[in-house]
């Protein structure tokens, strides 16, 4: 029998890393204060991004620095006092962003990336959410034709670099593909790999129950009371208190104050992000990233679902949803969206690292300790490949890539 192992976070890795050690015959606890898939699972566009081969650099020209600067878009937003603190991860993350740099990196992206779908369809079978999927892609949209001819250039380059799919749409194709756009845009890029889930926090909420009909267990706790016990690990949950020999920490944005007291300093900070739904008027068919305006709009179950950009802020500041009503005004240039359905936007919070890519592996300095974290906007996507990725490395088998590229002892 594989040892018991505690995982503590339930949204999509903390939930997947649990279903494939289960997988393995680990009994699993899966520990959450909240039910899974609640917290950035659940408020994410809903793509499994399989062209998201490069990850989100730094921006180095001067008009977008200057744009972000002055709070132009619904893009990016700061709190002024949040950035001493993120000054140091900032600064490496720019550092990494370096054009060689971030080429070297995005091969080790690429290399969970190209595992993102076949992962998920696994899962989406075997939990029996077929009917929360769809497998037509999403498309970047433009309103600048200038910005558009940059983007099929980089659409090209990309393609030929990883073998991702893309179809270019002009003017009047967009137009014909989406006939409820209210204006006219310069045309689309049409990413025909990714796939597109009308519910996340669903999709995460059946993959937990498959997890629970596998035979482990997801219980309510307070992963701030983990502590080490004898030679394993201990937690406290809404059962009373749970032993294994190995925890993983899956938290998220909440990942980091977890460890700080365990000594470990990683250059971590959070993107926060806002989204409001609309109902009322004739949606999207597919989802849409509006490139030049910063937002994305998804045909949701629960409505068209308008996300913001990202905001540099601490992960526990009061919400500053400044953004919702810019999204909200650039979207309705395109759709009608004339109603809102929550009285108040949703936030929540991605967990970034400076070399942007994502913490899987032992922890370097206790026994028995793993983490999984840091998956900035991917972790929906990533959460099946890098949870078996980890499990595979808890149990001391061969792994599904070479796991280096993300160890937790590569910031020393």
């Amino acid at each position: 029998m594989a040892d018991p192992v505690i995982v503590l976070g339930a949204g999509m890795v903390g939930v997947c890393t649990a279903l494939h050690l289960r997988q393995r015959g680990h009994a699993v606890t899966l520990v959450d204060r909240r039910g899974p898939g609640r917290e950035t699972s659940y408020g994410n566009a809903g793509i499994i991004q399989r062209e998201a081969v490069e990850p989100y650099a730094f921006p180095r020209d001067w008009a977008m620095l200057a744009r972000v600067a002055l709070k132009r878009g619904a893009d990016v937003n700061y709190h002024l006092g949040a950035l001493p603190a993120l000054a140091g991860p900032l600064g490496r993350y720019w550092w990494h962003s370096r054009p060689a740099s971030h080429q070297r990196i995005a091969r080790s992206y690429a290399r969970l990336i190209e595992h993102c779908l076949g992962e998920h369809h696994a899962l989406i079978e075997r939990s029996g959410a077929q009917d929360l999927v769809r497998r037509e892609g999403f498309r970047d949209a433009f309103r600048e034709a200038d910005s558009m001819r940059q983007a099929v250039a980089d659409a090209r380059r990309v393609a030929d670099g990883y073998g991702v799919r893309y179809a270019v749409l002009d003017s009047e194709a967009l137009a014909q593909a989406e006939p409820a756009l209210r204006r006219r845009l310069a045309g689309a890029i049409h990413w025909l790999d990714p796939w597109s889930v009308n519910d996340p926090g669903e999709l995460v909420a059946r993959y937990a129950a498959l997890l629970g009909q596998s035979g482990g267990r997801v219980l309510r706790g307070d992963a701030g009371t983990l502590r080490q016990a004898g030679a394993g690990w201990r937690v406290r949950t809404d059962e009373g208190e749970i032993d294994a020999p190995h925890a993983v920490v899956a938290l998220g944005p909440w990942s980091d104050g977890l460890l700080r007291p365990l000594g470990y300093r990683y250059p971590l900070f959070v993107k926060r992000g806002y989204h409001r739904h609309y109902s009322g008027g004739e949606p999207p068919r597919l989802p849409m990233l509006d490139a030049d305006g910063g937002l994305v709009i998804v045909p949701m179950r629960q409505g068209v679902r308008v996300t913001t950009g990202a905001e540099f802020a601490r992960v526990d500041a009061p919400p500053t949803p400044v953004q919702v009503p810019r999204a909200h005004a650039l979207a309705s240039e395109l759709f009608d969206l004339p109603q809102a359905v929550e009285a108040q936007p949703w936030m929540g919070s991605r967990p970034c690292t400076a070399d942007m890519l994502p913490v899987i592996g032992a922890a370097p300095r206790h026994r028995g300790l793993w983490f999984n974290f840091g998956h900035a906007h991917q972790g929906f996507t990533l959460g099946p490949v890098s949870g078996r990725l980890l499990a595979e490395l808890l149990g001391g088998e061969s792994p599904v890539v070479d796991p280096r590229p993300y160890a937790p002892a590569r910031f020393g």
